[in-house]
């Protein structure tokens, strides 16, 4: 069976703060916020990703938001996040090293997974993690 994303994209966030929106998702999920589940909100671009630490089927999850009424008067829309190997970190201080980078992307609390490896860009304040298999996607 295919590998489901531990991750869950909600989209057109503005309406709702982010304090609200992780009492939402307690409430749809009925795990808590940061012991069973992260948000990281991206104001940017509207969105935020919630990643289960808990064992959860996020299929499952995402048919119940799009059918929560709160959820739909918010107009948020939730999807699952694409699995990946590679992601790039960016924004990253100068100091940092490949070491530092593999420890905190290896984390299960950080939603990460065995890295195989870690290309540093420092002219560019970035990085591109690759995971082994595609558990890892922080």
């Amino acid at each position: 069976s295919a590998e489901t994303s531990p991750s869950v994209v909600f989209e057109n966030i503005q309406g709702c703060s982010p304090k609200c929106l992780r009492m939402l998702l307690e409430n749809i999920s009925g795990l808590s916020v940061d012991d069973e589940f992260t948000v990281e909100v991206i104001p940017e671009i509207n969105v935020a990703v919630a990643t289960f630490i808990k064992s959860i089927d996020t299929e499952e999850f995402v048919k119940k938001c799009s059918q929560n009424k709160r959820v739909k008067k918010f107009k948020l829309t939730a999807r699952l996040l694409e699995l990946t190997q590679s992601i790039k970190a960016e924004n990253l201080p100068a100091s940092i090293s490949t070491d530092y980078l593999t420890v905190y992307f290896e984390s299960a609390r950080n939603g990460g997974g065995p890295v195989s490896d870690v290309q540093l860009f420092p002219e560019e304040n970035s990085a591109v993690i690759t995971f082994c298999d595609l558990k890892g996607n922080a």
